[in-house]
């Protein structure tokens, strides 16, 4: 038997030939029919490709069509997790576009890094608070300091990105309940507690939610089922409130990033050797037994080589949490990651799972 990597590139190339026929063949005998049918019966079947191949171009490089701004002065955005990642430059980046920023950080308390930076910009459009979104109080306190720092609290918040989060790793043998709780309570129950306090003043404005899922949330990976949970409910949830708020103006949106990993550090070698070793250590010992320390160390090997990888630069999740928020007609989800990615998630999510699974697992 074949290694399961030759076998894995054996079926992508495969798969490529195939579309690449079906395309080839396929496509213009069924532009051609269409044509027909809509009373062409000269239709050309090149012109009918090119006209496909067009559109597929401006669709992919085309920017994006202006859909209107709306006006900045005097608007607020309430950010969560910004100590560090895309929350600390988002605070950074709509500040500098001309918004007041409530910038909620974890260790703001403590000191941290990230909030002692964004309090020296000595700005009063920069507010700094202490937010921990897994805290009912917290949460509490930090609504009625906006209310107290708005110019005129009954127009209410202009947007929310709830951005706050974390990443772990472990199959599901190896992860504990009370691990998927930890990952949970931060990244999808912290998305909903924010979102429920602070959804009146957002009413009031008749603003934006927007909400940092992951591809993550549209498909699952192996090592990562903690994660993924997390992220299809925040995108569950999302949807839901997107329905509920349609009556009231309010615009709800989703963020997919994809690997960011190098732009925001959220995976480093010690954080992922500190994971392993909880891991191995709290595994039951038939756990440890069937799979083995020698199975379980190339597992680890495999997200120690993940540092460090994907995108360096978060400026594509900024642009998109910026037209979220500034567009007067935004997206009801947003894409930024790589093709490679982009392309993955597509393949996971519109084709059988038969085939998707043996494409990548």
């Amino acid at each position: 038997m074949a290694p399961l990597p030759y076998v894995r590139v054996a079926l992508l190339v495969g798969f490529s030939v195939l579309l690449t026929l079906v395309l080839g063949f396929g496509l213009p005998a069924a532009l051609n029919f269409l044509a027909r049918c809509c009373g062409f019966s000269d239709a050309s079947v090149t012109e009918c490709v090119v006209v496909v191949y067009l559109l597929f171009i401006l669709y992919v490089a085309v920017p994006r069509l202006p859909r209107g701004t709306v006006k900045i002065e005097s608007k607020a955005v309430f950010i969560t997790g910004c100590d560090s990642g895309f929350g600390h430059a988002l605070a950074k980046h709509l500040h500098k576009k001309g918004f007041i920023v409530f910038a909620g950080c974890l260790l703001k308390e403590k000191d941290g890094d990230g909030a002692k930076e964004l309090q020296e910009m000595h700005s009063e459009r920069m507010k700094v608070l202490q937010l921990d979104v897994c805290s009912d109080e917290q949460v509490a306190n930090a609504v009625e300091f906006v209310k107290a720092n708005l110019e005129d609290s009954e127009k209410g918040l202009w947007a929310l990105v709830n951005n706050a989060g974390v990443s772990t790793f472990g199959e599901v043998e190896f992860t504990s309940m009370e691990n998927y709780k930890q990952v949970s309570e931060v990244n999808l129950w912290g998305t909903v507690r924010t979102t429920k306090a602070l959804l009146p003043l957002i009413r009031r404005a008749k603003g934006r939610v927007v909400n940092l899922a992951s591809m993550y949330g549209r498909m699952g990976n192996a090592l990562r089922s903690s994660y993924c949970v997390s992220k299809y409910g925040v995108e569950v949830f999302t949807d839901c409130l997107r329905y509920e708020m349609k009556p009231w103006g309010v615009k709800v949106a989703l963020v997919e990033p994809g690997n960011f990993v190098a732009a925001t550090g959220i995976l480093s070698r010690e954080l992922v050797a500190a994971t392993a070793d909880k891991l191995w250590r709290e595994a039951p010992p038939v756990v440890q037994e069937d799979y083995g320390k020698a199975h379980f160390d190339q597992l680890v090997a495999l997200m120690r080589s993940y540092c460090g990888s994907g995108q360096k630069d978060v400026a594509p999740v900024l642009e998109d949490i910026t037209d979220a928020i500034v567009s007067q007609r935004p997206f009801t989800r947003y894409n930024p990651m790589e093709p490679h990615w982009w392309i993955r998630m597509q393949v996971m999510t519109h084709l059988p799972a038969a085939i998707s699974d043996r494409l990548y697992f």
